[in-house]
């Protein structure tokens, strides 16, 4: 779906810039572009950035814990 209709940005780009490295709003605007002419996708951007955001997190979190478990079990053995 298109986010910024004036830059053509989609929500797939932002998710996609996420998994690049972009962590913040200032950084999209930046690369590429986001809210940087009417401002009226900002607020649905961010959305779609923090939702990215935390599963991004979430998914290093799963892979810590299987990481420790596993340890855990090499040791035990």
């Amino acid at each position: 779906m298109i986010v910024c209709v004036c830059n053509n940005i989609s929500d797939r780009e932002i998710r996609q810039a996420v998994e690049l490295g972009i962590t913040s709003m200032d950084e999209l605007r930046r690369d590429l572009g986001v809210a940087t002419c009417c401002g009226q996708c900002a607020s649905y951007a961010e959305q779609v950035l923090q939702a990215r955001l935390g599963q991004t997190v979430d998914a290093n979190a799963a892979a810590v814990a299987v990481t420790e478990l596993s340890f855990r079990t090499r040791q035990a053995a």
